[in-house]
């Protein structure tokens, strides 16, 4: 199924981890998955690296950090990454010599933490060669209701719903998923004892009219802000940031 966008307040422009230590967390996705740093993407708080199927991800330094322990919802994970791969078997072998942790097999995907925390899914792709990022999953305690929130803040279409999942966007055009949880503990940040460990960063054209609609379809106005920037929360409460004038 297919569900039309009206005109999308903003675009999704980077998705950020929350890190520790940005290099190591770098490198690893550089040797796993073939990321690289654009010239000019770096400074002491924050790492961009792209991949080669056209994401942009951010690290972005957290010092009070605290790590997901998957599947233990008393340190719940908040998202993961799904990354293709053709071969699970040897790229979860790769991925522990880099640093990851082994966190569950299956027949058809293998989860892992990366140097992080945070976990990751190595999912079977057995027809191409290349491992690319699928997209980005979501925890919530209402995959229908965060899905079309994101559907007009983003204007992504919802192209799957079932029970308590929800996919924006088309397979191959960095798609968002939604997985519903029991238990859902929400980030409340910057309380670093319920950490948000992902967000989006959104890039919009008039700030006061993007955020106008925001906070119309649900969302929250937060705390921070800076000259290009300001910091809203979505009905999941996981933050998310208006980026303008960049």
């Amino acid at each position: 199924m297919t569900t039309e966008t009206d005109r999308p307040i903003g675009s999704l422009k980077t998705v950020v981890l929350d890190a520790p230590d940005l290099d190591r967390l770098a490198t690893f996705y550089e040797r796993l998955a073939g990321w690289h740093r654009p010239p000019d993407g770096s400074d002491d708080d924050w790492i961009t690296l792209q991949t080669p199927d056209g994401w942009r991800i951010g690290l972005q330094l957290a010092t009070d950090y605290i790590a997901p322990r998957w599947p233990d919802q008393a340190f719940p994970q908040q998202a993961h990454l799904d990354l293709r791969v053709p071969d699970i078997d040897a790229a979860a072998d790769r991925a522990q010599q880099l640093g990851a942790t082994l966190l569950r097999r299956n027949e058809r995907w293998h989860t892992l933490a990366d140097p992080a925390g945070h976990p990751f899914d190595l999912c079977l792709n057995a027809d191409d060669p290349r491992t690319t990022l699928m997209g980005v999953m979501l925890d919530c305690p209402d995959a229908k209701t965060l899905s079309h929130f994101y559907a007009e803040l983003l204007g992504k279409p919802v192209t799957y719903e079932a029970e308590g999942m929800a996919m924006l966007g088309e397979d191959g055009a960095q798609p968002v998923l939604f997985q519903q949880v029991a238990d859902y503990t929400a980030p409340r940040w910057p309380d670093p004892a319920y950490p948000q460990q992902f967000h989006f960063d959104v890039k919009v054209t008039d700030i006061e009219e993007a955020e106008r609609a925001a906070l119309a379809i649900g969302a929250t106005r937060l705390a921070g802000e800076g000259p290009t920037w300001r910091v809203y929360a979505d009905p999941a409460d996981k933050p998310f940031c208006l980026l303008w004038n960049e």
